[in-house]
């Protein structure tokens, strides 16, 4: 299921709320990070890089999230096994640059994820109207599934992925799931953006702002790591 403009908005406009205070930052990895938080919707900059705890999901449970830098950080999520989306940590770069005046746009990911739970692996790209989102779900586990209706499958920045189209009711969503799951890599986003504008035509020459990644956490009853050991987005 698709995230929300709500994830973005409110990681900025909400008060940050304590969450899990008993579990502390216990769980942050044993060596020391350079920030982490269990703020609900705690956030740094870092690197060029914006953290988001980002805990927007309804019946949520705890979840910290640490950062030695803004490519290198990782999530301790304890969510109980229920439906719906808890919560969507994420490293942002900013781009703020049209489709056609982009020359490249990519990121290199490289991530370790518990085999359990119910979650997605997930770059979130937003245009600067928040009108389109595109997800790209390099892995998933558990009982998850893109919004909308499979529109086939294609290959295209180094992937090959299955394509969905839906609405949330407040944007359009176009989900690429890659058709087997990936833990490192190389997404050459700019191919993808092109296709859906000038192969499909299902938006404009619109403006990239935000290109997030991170884990949709669905469910990770007991307590469960997910860590990005290395995230780089480049554009030019």
């Amino acid at each position: 299921m698709a995230s929300t403009l709500r994830k973005i908005t409110m990681a900025v406009l909400a008060p940050a709320m304590a969450v899990g205070a008993t579990v502390g930052l216990a769980s942050a990895p044993a060596s020391a990070a350079v920030w982490n938080t269990c703020d609900q919707y705690g956030n740094t900059s870092l690197n060029g890089y914006t953290l988001y705890n980002n805990i927007w999901g309804s019946g949520a449970g705890s979840q910290c999230i640490w950062a030695n830098s803004g490519t290198n950080w990782g999530v301790w999520a304890d969510h109980p096994n229920t439906g719906g989306i808890k919560s969507y940590p994420n490293s942002k770069k900013v781009v703020n640059k049209s489709i056609t005046s982009l020359g490249s746009l990519s990121s290199n990911y490289n991530v370790s994820v518990p085999s359990s739970g119910a979650y997605n692996t997930s770059y979130d790209i937003w245009d600067t109207n928040y009108k389109y989102e595109i997800m790209l779900w390099v892995n998933k586990t558990g009982a998850v599934g893109p919004l909308g209706t499979s529109q086939g499958n294609v290959t295209l920045g180094g992937h090959t992925w299955t394509v969905y189209k839906g609405t949330n009711g407040s944007n359009q969503v176009f989900s690429f799931v890659r058709t087997s799951n990936s833990t490192s890599g190389t997404v050459n986003v700019l191919p993808i953006l092109k296709w859906i504008k000038d192969t499909k035509g299902w938006f404009g020459n619109e403006t990239i702002g935000d290109v997030q990644f991170g884990f949709e956490i669905t469910s990770s009853s007991g307590g469960l790591n997910f860590t990005t050991n290395n995230l780089t987005v480049s554009s030019s």
